[in-house]
């Protein structure tokens, strides 16, 4: 049994359908009315466009392996535009090269940028000759970052950078989860600016683009890793207790006046880190308390659909960000047909582009109504790239709680949920939460997790299936 449709979910069943050695009964139960999670694409001006995560790490293998396994390889587009800006004190500038998210190796190539200011740009320096801070300890990003380089490195650079990821805050953010790294050097290496240094200098010049969607949107993702699977899914059905049984697992499911009883050998828990907690409360106290402990950021999306002409001179680049000290209420802009060239040549009068909007401590931002959300996007485009008139058609995403927080001790937070539910038979959990909030980072997570499901399978009894109520189910 999966409890949780979103692709971590989705990928844990085909990765154990993959792996079983005799034929198991796998069921995926979604709360929601689809699968797929923040994997969602729609029409936009009769283009199909992401609404959630619209690309994955090119450079990791797990997304990639999991479009193989789900027969899309040949649909993997990569980007045409990959240099992107950051809007600072009213301006665009580029984001630096050598860059590693955020911290500078190249103060020439930073000076080139004027993304900081002078006095910024003298306190970035300091840090070939301040003294040594090594970090023994899980710290903020800010903390460490700030104490080697100064307060503008820090706010008009990796804050942006770690906004776009996480829409959270480098002061919470913790250095070993977010920048695993930047933190692993930070043990041994007194300069921050040596050691992105030798991170860019050990990068292989040949990896390939860093980026990779699906010709159709990663929202085609989802339901083309469900048919692989070979699970029975169902949407709209909420789990509401998981309960210990002898030999498996209880879930009981649906409203209180109507709950259905469904029975499991195993269970995966692909759901959002306060989901899981409330399930695991009863049998696994440890773990839920843990996970009730992590923080979600919102955040919305504005799609807007713009005429070419509609632009005096096209943006170039993939896109910008923003810098939270610009006080503005969009925090990035991505120029979604100039990115990928796939959009482009779908409709060549149409240009696509996607404000994000909303970080952590934000929520007045998002609580304002989609026709307030949409003006604030068109005014931002008019303001930053010129463009003319109203856009033809637009869209509103909200992603409600959708980013987890990787506070402070995040590692040795996911450490002790892990501890918990593996003294638990035939119980396992993946996501966003734990090791990462991309797409390959969730699916390796969901890898992990069948791989424990299909030991436990193993050294168990054999049944006759794994499925629910009548038949055993994983």
């Amino acid at each position: 049994m999966v409890v949780g449709g979103g692709i971590a979910g989705l990928a844990a069943a085909l990765y154990l359908r993959r792996g079983a050695t005799r034929e198991i009964r796998i069921t995926v139960l979604e709360g929601a009315p689809r699968i797929g999670g923040k994997l969602h694409a729609s029409d936009v001006a009769g283009l199909e466009v992401d609404a959630g995560a619209e690309a994955m790490l090119a450079r990791r293998p797990e997304g990639k392996e999991l479009a193989r396994l789900a027969g899309l390889e040949d649909m993997l587009v990569h980007p045409d535009a990959t240099h992107a800006s950051i809007l600072s004190r009213g301006a665009l500038h580029p984001l630096p090269s050598g860059q590693v998210m955020g911290v500078p190796s190249d103060l020439a190539a930073l000076a080139r940028s004027r993304v900081l200011s002078p006095g910024g740009l003298a306190r970035a320096a300091l840090d070939r000759v301040l003294p040594p801070s090594l970090v023994t300890t899980d710290v903020s990003v800010a903390a460490y970052i700030r104490a080697r380089m100064g307060t503008e490195v820090v706010d008009r650079l990796v804050e942006p950078l770690l906004g776009g990821v996480y829409a959270g805050r480098s002061e919470m953010l913790s250095l070993d989860a977010t920048m695993p790294q930047i933190a692993a050097v930070a043990r041994t290496e007194p300069s921050l600016a040596k050691a992105a240094a030798d991170i860019v200098a050990a990068a292989p010049k040949d990896a390939g683009p860093v980026f990779a969607t699906l010709r159709n949107g990663m929202g085609s993702l989802p339901e083309a890793v469900a048919k692989a699977s070979g699970a029975d899914v169902r949407t709209g059905v909420t789990v509401r207790e998981l309960i210990r049984m002898p030999g498996g697992w209880r879930l009981v499911t649906g409203p209180t006046r109507d709950e259905e009883i469904v029975e499991a050998d195993a269970v995966v828990l692909a759901v959002p880190a306060i989901a899981a907690a409330r399930l695991l409360r009863r049998e696994v106290p440890g773990a839920a308390a843990e996970l009730a402990g992590i923080e979600y950021a919102s955040m919305a999306i504005a799609t807007l659909a713009y005429p070419r002409d509609a632009f005096p001179v096209l943006p170039s680049g993939s896109g910008y960000l923003v810098p939270p000290v610009e006080r503005r209420p969009v925090k990035a802009a991505t120029f979604s047909t100039i990115k990928w060239p796939h959009l482009a040549e779908a409709d060549p009068g149409v240009v696509i582009v996607r404000c994000s909007m909303g970080r952590l401590g934000e929520e007045h931002v998002l609580q304002r109504d989609d026709a307030e959300l949409v003006a604030t996007a068109v005014g931002e485009m008019a303001e930053i790239t010129g463009v003319r008139g109203f856009p033809i058609d637009t869209r509103i995403t909200r992603w409600g709680g959708s980013l987890p927080q990787y506070n402070v001790g995040h590692l040795d937070r996911v450490a002790r949920i892990r501890a918990a539910t593996a003294i638990q038979p035939g119980l396992a959990v993946c996501g966003a939460a734990y090791d990462g909030v991309g797409i390959p980072a969730c699916v390796a997570t969901a890898r992990t997790a069948a791989a424990l499901i299909l030991d436990h399978l193993a050294a168990s009894e054999p049944r006759s299936a794994a499925g629910a109520a009548e038949d055993p189910e994983g």
